[in-house]
């Protein structure tokens, strides 16, 4: 019921909004995103949004509904591709399932570094990535980072994958996540993000994999002290365009949402290396114990994950493309 109803008021405030639209009426264009409000995308989101209303002279406003108030991404997923909801801001693991090529992206241990994930999202491979979405009628905008995911747990420093062995981890709810984990010899727990604060204190999971935003803003860090430096994923953030919407929109002003978008992208990246700094300083002075890890004998342990999840000639192509961008070619 609540998600039928999130459903209503939703399209209902588009259909009010669209009524202006080609028609050199003002619009209210709506948008959502899980993070809180002060978090680095949903800021970066609204710099977009005041880009747009500025370069449309006012013609063009947007509205964003921070904190999940809309509901999960999977959710708030399906309202954007039929036009629902204007924009959606989603971590790249919800769309695995809906378009295999954004899979590749979230590969474990793609990348190098996060510069060599810039390289690939600011060129070939993020715009093929990007494009594809088309077809399940959302616009790939732009990038958003997500930063460098690592473990972090309950019990004690993880050094080496026979650590994790018995280990209940939370995971989101990604085949591909579900795997690597197996693949590390824990077990893999699928769990919505809000949970995952009890699940700690609870006993339900031994730990979970998040970036050091996360892991301070959730507060997980006071019930699972051990962060383990594996940087084992670093799939981006997606900014996105209901197809429905882009459709209403008249060329000139489809050029002000995508030129508005990638000028967001330096923003959002000043905002969030800034973040990252700040809680990595924060949560050490707390007492949080970190250690660093030798990735390689987690690397070994992918390839199988990789063989099973990269079946297409086009996610061969985008995985070599992005391989080939990294830091030892740069």
């Amino acid at each position: 019921m609540l998600r039928v109803s999130r459903r209503i008021f939703v399209g209902g405030a588009l259909a009010m909004g669209l009524a202006g639209c080609g028609r050199g009426g003002r619009s209210t264009l709506f948008g959502t995103d899980t993070h809180p409000a002060e978090y680095p995308t949903v800021r970066a989101f609204r710099y977009f949004g005041d880009l747009v209303e500025q370069r449309s002279g006012g013609r063009l406003r947007v509205k964003i509904f921070p904190g999940g108030q809309l509901g999960a991404e999977r959710d708030t997923l399906e309202i954007t591709s039929f036009g629902g909801l204007d924009f959606n801001r989603v971590n790249l693991a919800p769309l695995n399932s809906i378009e295999p090529l954004t899979t590749i992206f979230s590969l474990p241990f793609l990348f190098d570094s996060e510069a060599h994930l810039r390289r690939v999202l600011d060129g070939k491979p993020g715009e093929r990535v990007l494009a594809s979405l088309a077809p399940h009628d959302m616009i790939g905008l732009c990038f958003y980072d997500s930063g460098a995911r690592s473990f972090y747990n309950t019990r004690g420093p993880i050094e080496r994958p026979s650590d994790m062995r018995g280990m209940k981890i939370r995971v989101q709810n990604s085949d591909l996540y579900v795997a690597m984990i197996r693949g590390l010899g824990a077990d893999a727990t699928p769990m919505d993000l809000g949970e995952v604060y009890q699940g700690l204190v609870q006993g339900v999971i031994d730990g979970a994999e998040n970036n050091w935003p996360s892991y301070e803003s959730g507060r997980h860090y006071e019930v699972a002290p051990y962060y383990s430096l594996t940087r084992h994923v670093m799939a981006p953030e997606v900014l996105l365009m209901s197809k429905v919407s882009w459709d209403n929109l008249s060329a000139a002003d489809r050029e002000i949402v995508m030129e508005s978008a990638r000028e967001s992208v330096p923003y959002m990246r000043g905002l969030w290396d800034a973040r990252v700094a700040a809680a990595q300083e924060a949560l050490v002075a707390d007492g949080v114990r970190v250690n660093e890890v030798d990735s390689e004998p987690f690397r070994r342990r992918m390839h199988p994950v990789w063989e099973s999840f990269v079946t297409s000639d086009a996610q061969k192509e985008i995985m070599r493309a992005a391989l080939a961008m990294g830091d030892g070619n740069a």
